[in-house]
């Protein structure tokens, strides 16, 4: 077979170990899965019963143009709805949006670590990718700036960032923005905007009138709570959307996803909800690691990175025997950290429970 070169040696997107793995592998009856960030507290119930009055038949392609969910969100962002593409999850919109902008000779900057997907897509197209590390868990925009050249084609920008959770705050983005040549696109990725402390947070959708060369992701996958429903949506110009439409697949996303985001996006109340728990529980974590000598990083989604000092994959295994699925900093750039999803209080309290055991029992705590 003629496969690419550059895909010989990429490795899959390795998700870790499902709920029923663990249980079977371990013999327990119980499994708290904090690995992925997905939403604890579920989704609006007002999707519920969307769902149960759906009367549409499904021998019919969904509507690809996501027409109900476009108005919807346009009405709710206060945009044009041809601003808006909606994708297959955000993973769909940083591959739409890589196979539009990255060939062999063109190059692409990011941060180091940061969320997976940017790299591997750009990997895939044959593109260069030049990593900048991050100063203390943040981006590092001036050396990112100093990457740049005239064969960039997309900057990406995690904020918050995964795995680390730091926020750029806007007095920082902006004059970024400003030094970015205006041929080179930024991708501004707020999977996690709507977990931000308001007193922190920023519109950022302002700043696309201002700058014709950003896109700004986010999705349903998150606070929504609607990660199976895989919807995910992009806001630029109208040049941009355009301009990247037609590396968009055919009815990529589905009649019940639309329903549900639709639905879900007029439930704000569910939302700030949401927020306002994880905002309590993230605090209970901060004093947690303080406590016991535990370096982290403050961070603005829903999850925290705890530095134990020692091997990531030990922690996370010692853990996943106490039927706790966590996701080890070893994979995400971080060997001696575990991301840990913000669970409801009752299973914050028995992570930090079994992390007080590993300390008790200088297991992996020096």
């Amino acid at each position: 077979m003629k496969w690419k070169n550059q895909i010989l040696n990429l490795e899959a997107y390795k998700p870790g170990k499902t709920i029923d793995e663990v249980k079977k592998q371990y013999q327990l009856d119980t499994i708290v899965k904090l690995a992925s960030n997905e939403n604890p507290y579920g989704y609006s119930p007002k999707v519920d019963q969307a769902l149960r009055n759906f009367q549409a038949s499904f021998i019919l392609y969904p509507d690809g143009n996501a027409s109900n969910l476009r108005d919807t969100m346009a009405g709710h962002l206060k945009v044009d709805p041809r601003q808006l593409i909606f994708t297959n999850g955000t993973d769909e919109l940083i591959q739409i949006i890589s196979r539009a902008l990255l060939e062999p000779g063109k190059n692409t900057v990011m941060a180091n670590p940061t969320f997976s997907q940017y790299k591997h897509n750009a990997v895939i197209e044959g593109a260069e990718v030049r990593e900048v590390d991050l100063i203390n868990g943040e981006h590092d925009l001036r050396g990112m700036l100093s990457q740049i050249d005239a064969n960039t084609a997309i900057v990406w920008v995690c904020s918050p960032n995964n795995p680390t959770g730091t926020y750029i705050p806007k007095e920082a983005l902006q004059p970024f923005l400003e030094q970015v040549p205006n041929d080179v696109l930024v991708v501004l990725d707020e999977a996690y905007y709507e977990y931000v402390d308001k007193d922190v947070a920023y519109d950022s959708l302002a700043l696309i009138d201002q700058f014709p060369n950003l896109i700004i992701m986010r999705t349903f996958s998150k606070i929504y709570g609607l990660a199976s429903f895989r919807v995910g949506y992009g806001i630029s110009s109208i040049d941009n959307i355009q301009s990247i439409e037609p590396t968009r697949p055919p009815f990529n996303t589905n009649v019940l996803g639309q329903l549900a985001a639709s639905t879900a996006l007029l439930d704000q109340k569910f939302v700030e909800n949401c927020r306002s728990k994880n905002e309590v529980e993230k605090q209970k974590y901060y004093n947690f690691c303080q406590e016991n000598n535990l370096g982290y990083y403050p961070t603005q989604g829903n999850f925290i990175l705890i530095d134990f000092g020692l091997d990531g994959d030990s922690v996370s295994q010692f853990l996943l025997t106490k039927g706790i699925i966590v996701r080890s900093g070893k994979a995400l750039g971080f060997p001696t950290g575990v991301r840990i999803t913000l669970g409801l209080e009752e299973q914050n309290q028995q992570v930090r429970n079994a992390i007080k055991e590993c300390i008790e029992l200088n297991s992996f705590i020096k």
